[in-house]
């Protein structure tokens, strides 16, 4: 079987396309115990934004944005806010349902 490379960051071409990105992403975390997937839908959706546009919104210089949400990385929560923040989107927590 053949294979192909696939980059998501040529489909993420709108605003639309990146908050659709982030909010399917929101709810496979919901069931998910890995935060590592979050993280990495925000590093995606960064990128597909612009880091300098997302680096000039938080702060936070483009390399500790490429660093906090590459794979294997472990973003601190502030940076987590600031990004998700400048998404759209603000940090909450809820109880969890047994």
């Amino acid at each position: 079987m053949k294979t192909i490379k696939w980059d998501i960051y040529g489909e993420l071409k709108t605003e639309e396309d990146i908050q659709a990105f982030v909010e399917a992403s929101i709810t496979e975390a919901e069931n998910d115990t890995d935060p590592s997937l979050l993280a990495h839908a925000l590093g995606v959706a960064a990128k597909a934004r612009g880091m300098l546009a997302v680096s000039r919104d938080t702060g936070v210089d483009r390399a500790g944005i490429y660093r906090s949400f590459a794979k294997g990385g472990d973003p601190r929560i502030s940076t987590f806010d600031k990004v998700a923040r400048s998404l759209g989107y603000h940090l909450t927590l809820a109880p969890v349902q047994k």
